[in-house]
């Protein structure tokens, strides 16, 4: 059995209900699907609407490869249109962490994602939903990584997911 796949996902475009839908379609494959709590926050790399992001674990025993069609898949349902262009608005977002300890360049994914413990929108629910979970290139623990983030004060507030867009 595989370990344990940990996705971002964020929104911020009808937030609320793009989220919770792939939630839904997620948890429908990936019955035992955990959820942090959600964040919002200014949009990065670009002007736009704020953010709502969080991070998920799947139970996945798949190869990557297979995980990341049916992120795809959910991201499609859930209107995202895949020419449109990186730093953009988003409907939803789905973009995996972590694939157990798999290190390398993957199609379609570099893990772990360079980028982690760099953006707070991924390192603080990450630290939060498993803060003993050691990063496979870095050898601390998720917990360690965000005691030491230095942008620990980003502009970060918890929300629900049960308001309205």
């Amino acid at each position: 059995m595989m370990p344990d796949v940990y996705v971002a996902a964020g929104s911020n475009i009808r937030p609320h209900t793009h989220l919770c839908r792939a939630i839904s379609l997620l948890r429908g494959h990936w019955p035992g699907l955990e959820v942090s709590q959600a964040y919002a926050n200014p949009a990065v790399g670009f002007e736009g609407d704020e953010f709502i992001n969080l991070v998920l674990r799947l139970p996945a025993d798949e190869p990557l490869q297979e995980v990341l069609t049916t992120l795809h898949a959910v991201e499609v349902a859930c209107g995202r249109e895949r020419e449109a262009p990186r730093w953009a608005p988003r409907s939803i977002d789905l973009d995996v962490l972590l694939h157990g300890d798999l290190v390398g360049e993957f199609p379609g994914a570099v893990l772990p994602r360079p980028d982690l413990a760099r953006r707070a929108y991924m390192l603080r629910p990450l630290a939060e939903l498993a803060p003993d979970l050691v990063h496979p290139s870095l050898g601390r623990t998720m917990a360690e990584l965000w005691d030491a983030f230095e942008g620990r004060s980003h502009a970060m507030r918890p929300v629900s997911l049960e308001g309205e867009d």
